[in-house]
Formats: structure tokens, C-alpha cells, sequence
């Protein structure tokens, strides 16, 4: 210990040099004032027993409700059983499983001598003396110690561990922005982490960067207190004026030898940009986190990304490469607010060759490599849908190719976690464990196991709750943020932030754990005065195969197309209406918000109900292909758009439409079963031979009429109106005939952020009452809440179809013109088909308008 505080003094003599040079807050970098007590390791922390007591305690009161999770439960003795007098029936009943499980287990210690010792101890608890049995608690905790710490699958000797302060404002995108951040903490091993003597020292405590904007300065959490910082959720910051910065989502290597994370610098510009210009970002270089990389002994640090986006959560893949999410995609949340939008982007080591994976229009985190060598992340997915549902894991190829959810995408709310986040498969398991955590909150809450081979049943037959003491916060009852990050080390152990009170997340003292499947929870360690995170060991890792490269997104030159095929598209999970004969495919191009929802100035149509948190979203046609007679297409898409598509019967008329997203990368080439088809099945086709249309060539989309690319009313819908029914209503409005004619009217169509917007006085007539927005369903118990009905959409589900199919005063629209009014009510009845104000006007007078951001 002597030696290592004289490494500090050299080190701050170091700084006050170096600090004399660069002129920044670098001289608390080394300083190491967030270092935090010593790690106690196998020795029982003070005050610990006491910890787990009352928070067992709190869980028998809670009795009844965690029973409610019995059959979901991923181990029946996590639960608290009717059995259970006090915590003290719960703590041997647990230990008792921990040690079996041990002892059973390969190059397993001799675990006879704490069995004697968990023998004698559940003798003395024949005792119904309260004091006595808390006494005895305590001495069961001290052996649980011992007994987790044998376990052989804790075969390293040291744990990389994040510290930073959490941000105030509980939001899952917020929580991530450089912007809203306090400094504090940094980069920690601990070592000897489960002996008696163990460590803790600060990755960073005499690194300079090499390279970049910051070559020459250290990097920080700054002194050692807690800032007051307030972040409004709309772009503003206000409060103190902070030194140092704040560090997030570290990774490490395979060899274990070297560490990737995100930094910022908490300093500079307090103003979000609000600009069209999407090769800009929104923010100032040094409130935005930075992707760097560090050797796991300090040495080598570089700056990896730099410029007005955030960049976090890297991930170290087999190939070399490192995935990261990045706001470089462009774009805003729709929900309100002023809140970028980040997705997936992966780059070479250094930092270069930075290429976007996925050109989803909402935010994304947290990816990591499955034991196949696929990308496994979290994705917001909700096309027509509320905006509090579907975030959960999605899986890629490494290059972006063939994105596709792996479970609980139009999952009802109250049955499943609000989002699942931190995926990570399991060593030793095809299984997946998550994080159930809330929408309006942290990446905290309680942890779940996923299997991607369960039935997905939108309920929850592929999740089981590894934590069940905790609800799933926000979408249940009963919920906290009281787990985060977890490290896998089989389906039965974990490491992971825990901390068991309720309050604030700035006031919870998040420690590092073990924790198992049976309700053990063994503290490694916490710093009282800051949030201690994202613990990784700090070994050797099997590394999963390289996949080879299959697009041509890294090529010099790059076609700006996929190729798609289908087999079938009958083969669906939500069954077509009988005798349903499709003929055609439709294909949209979904833009994202190109302007802080906070700011819009134009509502883009009626409110789509199952939508009604959010901004609708505009499309675009880009035109339409075949179907074979066994079901099957085969066409091209353009590459790095946001696509979705629609099935059309013998008369053009949309049968069912997705209400969900996906893209392709340059040169793609994929194939799908059906149309949502259930993710187990096999292809099935007429003759179970070579899909008709994968004998030819592929199809090119025919590109749709005037006013569909992007939608416009004026362009589409208003020359029919003009041409065949503005004269005959305007002649019979004493007989109360909707005006249908194009007078411009300010009003409020119920869309959210209820701005007052332009509309034609003809959509007033007809939209609310005559069009298609209305996917059905009465609330969130409802699945055509989040599915499409087949038959029950668009024209198909509309009054004004209807009404022109039944001789309407012999008024007979020729094909053109109906093919028009159809296929505006198959994409929910639009005004608009951008964000931007000036486009907005440009559609308004008749114009076509581009959307800024595509």
C-alpha cells in the first residue's frame, strides 16, 4: 500500500506539469480521488448482513406479489415460498442450493467442510428466539461468502469496473446523451478480487491520449463531489459549471488485453443545434461522448471517434472491428422533446472506416457478440405503433445484413418488460440473459432470460424472470431499478450492478454482485459515493467465428441495391382471409424525424390511436413488384433506407402492411420465409421446390402515380377530388355534402404535440371520418394493438372504399383515379409526407417536396 501511494504522488507531480501545459481540467486526472474504499474480497463487508436482511425482509412483505411471478421464475428457490418465516429460513434455504450446485459442479472444491458448518447452523435455526436468528443470519451470510467464492467458474483474479455518476433525468434515450451528464469516476480493475488481499487502481491514472483533438491531455472524472446539473429533457442544461468528465459502457477484449469505452467532457456549449443539415450533428464536440481505447495496463490510449454526435457502447468483434452506437444516422425520437436519435455503426480498430449498420429511423443500444458471431442489440421498433412499446433484442449479421427480432416485438405491454436491454449470451447456452428495464428510466431494473428457440407467443414463453423479487418497472406493478449490466458466467452465475433500495437513481449506491439463480447475492464491491457499473472479468474469452463480409458496404465502389426474395408470402403469422389471392407487393420508405419533435410545425395527418404518443411517421411508395402464384417474389430495394412492406390482392388493395421497419445493406441479398411468418417454421411452398419467382430475374419496383414518393394529399388525393367531386358537393350543401374542395383551414386533427396545422378543407371532410388510420383494438390487452389484422386495413377497413364501391350518386372513378384514393387510404390517410416546415408549405401549395433526411 506504501508503494502504490508513492506512485500517486509521482503521478500528481506528474500532473501538475502536465496541467501547467495543456491548460485544461486535467490535474484531477490522476489524482485518483474516485478510487473509493478498498475492495473487501473474501473478507464479509461491513454492514452487508444487515443489507441483505432488510431487503429480504421487504421481499416476505411483498409475498403475495412475487408468488404472482412463481410460474415464470427461471429457479423456484429465488422466489420466497410460503415456507419462509424470516430472512433467516430464506438465506439457508438459498445457501443450501448454492452449495449443492457447487459441489456438483466440475473441478468442483471439496465443499464437505462448509456443509458440516451449513449443517450445524440450520440446527441452531430450530431456535425461535427473533434475536438469536438474527444472529445466525449474519453467521450464514459469512459462510454463503465462502461458499459462492469456491465456485470454479470464477477463475480470474481481476474485474474491470466502470464508475460515473448517473444523470438526473429518467429517460432510456436521454440517459445516454454527453449532454445531460455530470463528471465523475472512470475506468477501475480490481484485483485479487476474490482473495485476501485484494485491489483497486485507476485504468487512467497516468494515461495521456496519443492521438485526436485531445493528444496530450488526460482524461477524467474530475474531483471527487457531485455537481448540480439539471437537464431539462429539451435541449437545456443549466446549473454548475463542472470540471472533469463522465465515462460509460466499457468493453474488453477477447485476450482481455485491451479496453474500449466512451468519454465526455462535460464541457463547452450548453445549446443544442437545431439544424436540417444531417451531416451535422447537434451538440458541441465536448459534450458529446467519444469512443476510446485503452491497454487494460493504461498504456496506449486513443481517441477513436470525435466530432457533434454521441458515441457509446463499443463492442470488440471477432473480425477486429468494433460495432458502436452513433447519432451519425441522423434524426430525432418522435415521442417529444428533443432527443437525437443513435443506431448501430461499426468501425476498424483505430477508428476508421466508420460505416452505419443500421438505417433505423429510432434509437438503438448495447450490442454484443452471440456465440455464433452475430450482433445481438436492442432495438426500438414501432411503425404505427405506441411508442412505450417494443424495445427489445434484435440480431445482425456483423456486416448489418438481414436484421430480424429475436423475440417480443408486438408483445402486449402488461405481459412483458417495457424494454430489454444489455443483451449478452450465456457461456455454455444457446440463452440469452437481459436486463427488463422501463422506457421513462434507466437501463435498470430486474433480470431476465431469454430463449430464442421459445415459442414467441407475445406473452412470456421465452422469458423467464432470473430476479423475480423485482417487477419489471414501468409496465408492472412493483418495478425498480434495482439490477443492471450483467456479465454472464453461466445460466446460473452473474456479475452485475445491484443495488436493493428504492429512491432516485442519483441516490442509489449500485455495487458490484454475484448473483446466482437462486436469490444470492455476494457483494464484490461498492464505493458509497458513486454508482459502480458494467463489471467485465478480465480474462481470455473464446472468441466466436468471423463471418465473412457478404455486402459490399465496405467496397470502394457499392451498388445503391439489395436483392429480396420471398418464398411464400401466404406463410404468415397472422392468417390471411380465405380465398385471398395476392398479386402484388408494395414497397415504403419510412423517414425518419428529420426535426425535434418539440418543434414540429405541421402534424403530417390523423392521429394513428395506437400511435398516439408519438409523431406519425411519413413514408414514402417506392413503387410495387409481382407475386407468383405459389406466393413468392423476388425483387430489388435500395440500400440504406428504412423500408416496409405491404401485400396486395388481385384489385391492388393492401391486404395487411408491417408495423415494423427494416433496411439492406449495398449488395444485399436475403431471403425471407413469409411475411412474419413464425420464426420456426420451414419455407413451404406449393411443391416444396424453387420458389417460382427465385427462377428469374429479380424485379424491378414499378414506381407508383403522382403524390406517392413522398405522400402528398395535394398531389395525390386533391386532382381527384378536383376532377370528379369538388362540382356535385359543392352544388348539394343543402344537403349537408362534405366540402371537398382545396381551402386552406388551420386546425387540430388530434395528432400529438397538437400543433394547429394546414390542411385542405377536403381532407377535413374526409380523413377523420372516411379514411384509414385505425388499426383497431381497444387498448393495450388488445393484440391488434400492435399486429395488423389482415382484411382489416387500409382501403379494405375504410368508409370512403366502401362508399365508392356502392354506386355512389353513379359516380364511377376510372382505375387511375381509384387506384389514387387507395392507395392513400392504404398508407393511413396522410396530408403530408414530410417534417420540415418548408417542404411542408411546398406540399401545401402543390409542390413536390424532398424530405431532408432519408
Amino acid at each position: 500500500m506504501m508503494q502504490r501511494g508513492y506512485a500517486i504522488e509521482l503521478s500528481l507531480a506528474f500532473l501538475v506539469l502536465a496541467a501547467c501545459v495543456s491548460g485544461t481540467n486535467v490535474a484531477w486526472a490522476a489524482q485518483d480521488s474516485w478510487i473509493g474504499p478498498a475492495p473487501t474480497g473474501s473478507a464479509y463487508p461491513a454492514g452487508e448482513a444487515t443489507r441483505r436482511f432488510n431487503a429480504i425482509a421487504q421481499n416476505i412483505k411483498q409475498r403475495a406479489q412475487i408468488k404472482d411471478r412463481q410460474a415464470e421464475a427461471f429457479h423456484n428457490e429465488a422466489m420466497i415460498l410460503d415456507t419462509d418465516r424470516d430472512p433467516l429460513d430464506v438465506v439457508l434455504r438459498r445457501t443450501t442450493a448454492l452449495l449443492n450446485d457447487i459441489a456438483r459442479a466440475p473441478k468442483a472444491p471439496n465443499m464437505k467442510g462448509m456443509a458440516r458448518e451449513l449443517a450445524g447452523l440450520r440446527t441452531q435455526a430450530r431456535t425461535a428466539d427473533v434475536q438469536a436468528r438474527r444472529a445466525i443470519f449474519d453467521q450464514v451470510c459469512h459462510l454463503r461468502r465462502k461458499v459462492a467464492f469456491s465456485n470454479p467458474l470464477l477463475d480470474f483474479d481481476e474485474i474491470l469496473v466502470l464508475k460515473r455518476q448517473l444523470p438526473g433525468y429518467n429517460h432510456m434515450c436521454d440517459q445516454y446523451y454527453g449532454f445531460a451528464q455530470s463528471p465523475g469516476g472512470g475506468l477501475y480493475v480490481i484485483s485479487d478480487v476474490f482473495g485476501k488481499t485484494p485491489e483497486i487502481r485507476s485504468v487512467l491514472a497516468d494515461s495521456v491520449v496519443a492521438n485526436g483533438r485531445l493528444k496530450g491531455q488526460m482524461i477524467s472524472g474530475g474531483p471527487k463531489r457531485k455537481w448540480k446539473v439539471r437537464y431539462d429533457g429539451m435541449g437545456g442544461v443549466s446549473g454548475d459549471e463542472t470540471e472533469g468528465g463522465s465515462f460509460l459502457s466499457p468493453d474488453l477484449s477477447f485476450d482481455g488485453k485491451r479496453i474500449s469505452f466512451a468519454y465526455v467532457e462535460c464541457e463547452g456549449d450548453r445549446k443544442h443545434r437545431y439544424h436540417t443539415d444531417h451531416t451535422l450533428g447537434h451538440w458541441t464536440e465536448e459534450r458529446c461522448y467519444h469512443i476510446f481505447s485503452v491497454g487494460i495496463d493504461g498504456k496506449n490510449l486513443r481517441m477513436l471517434t470525435d466530432g457533434t454526435w454521441n458515441e457509446f457502447d463499443p463492442c470488440f468483434m471477432p473480425s477486429g472491428r468494433i460495432a458502436f452506437i452513433s447519432e451519425r444516422r441522423g434524426g430525432y425520437l418522435r415521442c417529444g422533446r428533443v432527443c437525437p436519435t443513435y443506431t448501430l455503426f461499426d468501425m476498424a480498430a483505430d477508428g476508421s472506416g466508420i460505416s452505419c449498420l443500421s438505417y433505423h429511423e429510432t434509437n438503438e443500444w448495447h450490442p454484443s457478440v452471440s456465440h455464433d458471431g452475430m450482433i445481438v442489440w436492442t432495438r426500438w421498433d414501432y411503425v404505427d405503433r405506441h411508442g412505450v412499446t417494443a424495445h427489445m433484442p434484435w440480431i445482425t449479421t456483423p456486416d448489418g445484413r438481414d436484421p430480424r427480432a429475436v423475440h417480443g416485438n408486438y408483445a402486449l405491454r402488461s405481459k412483458r418488460p417495457d424494454m430489454e436491454t444489455d443483451p449478452r449470451s450465456i457461456p455454455g447456452s444457446h440463452k440469452i440473459v437481459a436486463v427488463a428495464a422501463p422506457h421513462h428510466g434507466h437501463s435498470l431494473g430486474s433480470l431476465v432470460i431469454i430463449d430464442p428457440r421459445a415459442e414467441d407467443d407475445d406473452l412470456m414463453a421465452p422469458v423467464e424472470r432470473l430476479t423475480p423479487e423485482t417487477g419489471f418497472p414501468e409496465s408492472q406493478a412493483k418495478g425498480a431499478l434495482n439490477y443492471g449490466q450483467p456479465w454472464p458466467l453461466s445460466e446460473n452465475y452473474y456479475i452485475c450492478s445491484y443495488e436493493p433500495t428504492g429512491g432516485s437513481p442519483s441516490s442509489r449506491q449500485y455495487g458490484i454482485y454475484l448473483v446466482d439463480v437462486f436469490g444470492n447475492k455476494e457483494l464484490i464491491y461498492r464505493d458509497p459515493a458513486i454508482a459502480c457499473q458494467s463489471p467485465i472479468p478480465v480474462k481470455n474469452r473464446p472468441v466466436p467465428p468471423v463471418l465473412p463480409e457478404m455486402s459490399e458496404r465496405l467496397a470502394k465502389e457499392q451498388s445503391d441495391e439489395a436483392t429480396v426474395g420471398v418464398a411464400n408470402v401466404y406463410l404468415s403469422s397472422q392468417p390471411l382471409p380465405q380465398g385471398t389471392k395476392i398479386k402484388a407487393l408494395r414497397i415504403y420508405q419510412v423517414f425518419p424525424l428529420s426535426v425535434a419533435s418539440a418543434r414540429v410545425t405541421h402534424a403530417t395527418g390523423c392521429q394513428i390511436p395506437q400511435a398516439k404518443d408519438s409523431i406519425n411517421l411519413t413514408r414514402a411508395v417506392l413503387g410495387t413488384v409481382p407475386v407468383e402464384e405459389d406466393g413468392s417474389a423476388h425483387f430489388t430495394v435500395p440500400a440504406r433506407k428504412e423500408l416496409f412492406f405491404q401485400i396486395l390482392d388481385e384489385k391492388g388493395l393492401a391486404v395487411t402492411s408491417m408495423r415494423s421497419g427494416t433496411h439492406f445493406q449495398p449488395g444485399e441479398r436475403t431471403m425471407c420465409q413469409g411475411c412474419h411468418e413464425p420464426k420456426n417454421g420451414a419455407p413451404i411452398t406449393s411443391s416444396h421446390s424453387t420458389p417460382m419467382a427465385m427462377k428469374r430475374a429479380p424485379s424491378r419496383p414499378t414506381p407508383d402515380v403522382e403524390g406517392t414518393n413522398p405522400l402528398s394529399y395535394p398531389l395525390l388525393v386533391q386532382p381527384v377530388l378536383d376532377q370528379y367531386c369538388v362540382k356535385c358537393h359543392a352544388e348539394d350543401r343543402e344537403k349537408k355534402a362534405p366540402p371537398l374542395d382545396s381551402t386552406i383551414v388551420r386546425t387540430s386533427t388530434g395528432s400529438y404535440m397538437n400543433p394547429k396545422t394546414a390542411y385542405y378543407t377536403s381532407y377535413l371532410s374526409l380523413a377523420p371520418e372516411f379514411g384509414f388510420y385505425d388499426y383497431g383494438g381497444k387498448n393495450w390487452e388488445d393484440p391488434k394493438w400492435y399486429r395488423t389484422t389482415p382484411g382489416e386495413f387500409g382501403a379494405k377497413a375504410s368508409k370512403l372504399y366502401a362508399l365508392l364501391q356502392n354506386d355512389h350518386y353513379g359516380v364511377e372513378l376510372p382505375p387511375d383515379a381509384m387506384r389514387r384514393i387507395t392507395v392513400w387510404l392504404d398508407s393511413c390517410s396522410p396530408f403530408y409526407g414530410v417534417y420540415e416546415k418548408e417542404g411542408g408549405l411546398a406540399q401545401l401549395r402543390g409542390e413536390v417536396a424532398v424530405p431532408t433526411l432519408q
